[in-house]
């Protein structure tokens, strides 16, 4: 009878614990199965509570379950494993690979080891002649990578077997004749050793600044939680009471307005009535002057002797009371007082308001000590290494990227939108933000000189001039170390009468606005601080001349 051809994913047979192919198959009694070994780690290790759970569903037991193999799931495990061995599937090999086949010839296969030796990759067809040949059978394979190019000498295309802890870099046996001649040089595998006994101490402390970190983040968020209650009653009250001194405010607005209208009123009502009066002593004096106008005209003696009489009785001004008007009357007097009030309420409220920034300071809830020893500045150390994409074409970097020198000759580099193409510079790859402190080692012949410089990363990278030289622009701040000290940032210069140092160290503070460069010793000898507001991110530069060679310091 002919074998049925059954379809079958491999992932159904992967447990769940180690994600390989099942070895010795046991079933739980909530019906999963995993590796023999694997389960009775897992219960080894997790038993605390006295109760044994699933690693995948999380169902418990007590007690500890009886482990059967699994006949069944072993034979079909088994024979997956013939299965794939005959007839590896497309998907299988083909399958996007991390790291390719470098024999495979075509669409390549995925490589399944790597050999430090031949400096190859190879998949599961073109890895047999290195378990098969006795001579293949002793290079050293290891998981795949892609990035074996990255183990050979730039210089010499050999294996870098070796390390040279003087320049404290990988080198090969070539590389021990020619530039690390006379070297401390030992094997990597005696290097790793070694490194090995320290790992240890390493994780303990590493573990040790964890617990110290996390502390301080439980202190971090007490704190926030405590400044946002406190910010969010500070602004209440505030707003609080300047609704109740606006409100005072408005009600002596309202009462004063009042009063000017009262007076107003007052007075307005005495003009009326003196108005309504003058007017009619006009009209009776106009009545009068009529018939004053009229009476030369009569023809009868009598009623002109009659009225002539009358009429000489006049309500002239001695009839009238003496009326004297102001003709400037206004209101100047209270703009004056209130203006006045004004000017030392405001000079009383800025005063006053001036003593609540130093409160408002007194609540920040992070103070960082201010570095002074050389160990204060290591507790903010950041190591840095130089961005190849920004080199200018004449310099040279070495020791992975931490070192950089003056080369004479044009290095080959590809083009790069961000590189350098005038003066002789090169910035970080890394971003300087909240502190950070590195030191720097440098050395030159007489009459050449290094400029140790911070830089925004849109400092222009094109062209001559102050717009890309490092100090000469508002993007950077320099300070030049040969043959004198000077500072130098927007093309203003301000020279530093101090020793210069083979060792510089630079500390900024990002958040405060603080740079400052030391002469580093046995003691730290400040050479120039600046404060400002840095606007974006900082990253580290030099310009380096002829003679120069500068490292950051470890």
């Amino acid at each position: 009878m002919a074998e049925a051809c059954i379809s079958v994913d491999e992932d159904q047979f992967m447990c769940p614990v180690c994600l390989d192919l099942l070895k010795d198959p046991v079933t739980v009694p909530c019906g999963h199965s995993f590796c023999k070994v694997c389960i009775n780690n897992f219960w080894d290790h997790n038993n605390q509570r006295r109760f044994y759970r699933c690693p995948q569903c999380r169902e418990t037991f007590t007690p500890r379950p009886v482990l059967r193999r699994n006949n069944m799931l072993a034979e079909v495990v088994e024979k997956l494993k013939k299965t794939e061995l005959q007839a590896p599937s497309p998907a299988h090999c083909y399958a996007e690979p991390d790291v390719e086949c470098d024999f495979c010839t075509g669409r390549k296969r995925k490589a399944i080891k790597s050999c430090l030796m031949c400096v190859v990759s190879l998949c599961e067809t073109h890895l047999k002649p290195h378990l098969e040949i006795p001579a293949l059978i002793k290079h050293k394979l290891v998981k795949p990578s892609a990035k074996l190019q990255e183990k050979m000498c730039s210089l010499h295309d050999e294996v870098m077997k070796l390390y040279c802890r003087t320049d404290q870099q990988f080198v090969c046996y070539l590389c021990t004749m020619d530039e690390h001649r006379g070297h401390d040089t030992v094997a990597a595998g005696a290097e790793r050793k070694e490194k090995q006994s320290r790992l240890k101490d390493l994780q303990r402390e590493s573990q040790q600044k964890i617990q110290e970190k996390e502390m301080k983040l439980q202190e971090v968020k007490e704190a926030v939680k405590a400044l946002k209650s406190s910010a969010q009653t500070a602004v209440r009250d505030s707003e609080r009471i300047f609704t109740e001194l606006i409100r005072s405010f408005e009600k002596k607005r309202s009462e004063l307005t009042e009063l000017i209208r009262a007076q107003e009123k007052a007075e307005l009502s005495r003009a009326e009535e003196l108005l309504e009066k003058l007017e009619q002593e006009i009209s009776d004096l106009k009545r009068r002057h009529t018939e004053l106008e009229q009476l030369p005209h009569t023809d009868d003696h009598i009623h002109f002797l009659q009225s002539f009489k009358s009429l000489c009785v006049s309500p002239g001004p001695e009839d009238s009371p003496r009326i004297r008007v102001n003709q400037h009357l206004s209101f100047d007097s209270v703009k004056k007082s209130l203006s006045d009030l004004k000017e030392r309420l405001e000079e009383f409220c800025k005063e006053e308001f001036s003593n609540i920034p130093p409160l408002a300071a007194g609540v920040q809830m992070i103070l960082p000590p201010e570095p002074m020893t050389r160990e204060d500045f290591l507790q903010y150390f950041c190591r840095l290494t130089l961005d190849p994409n920004t080199a200018h074409q004449h310099l040279v970097l070495s020791e992975k990227n931490r070192a950089v020198r003056y080369g004479g000759k044009v290095q080959g580099y590809p083009d790069h939108p961000e590189r350098f193409d005038d003066g002789w510079q090169v910035l970080s790859k890394e971003s300087v933000s909240g502190c950070c402190y590195w030191e720097v080692d440098w050395g030159s012949d007489d009459g050449h000189f290094l400029l140790i410089s911070v830089s925004y990363n849109g400092i222009s990278r094109k062209g001559s001039g102050n717009k890309s030289w490092f100090g000469h622009n508002d993007q950077s701040w320099s300070l030049q170390c040969s043959p004198s000290l000077s500072f130098c940032h927007n093309n203003i210069e301000t020279e530093i009468s101090a020793p210069s140092s083979s060792r510089i160290g630079v500390y900024v503070d990002h958040g405060a606005g603080t740079l400052s460069f030391y002469s580093v010793s046995d003691t730290m000898t400040l050479l120039h601080t600046v404060h400002t507001t840095f606007t974006q991110s900082l990253y580290a530069g030099f310009w380096v001349n002829w003679g120069t060679k500068v490292r950051f310091s470890d």
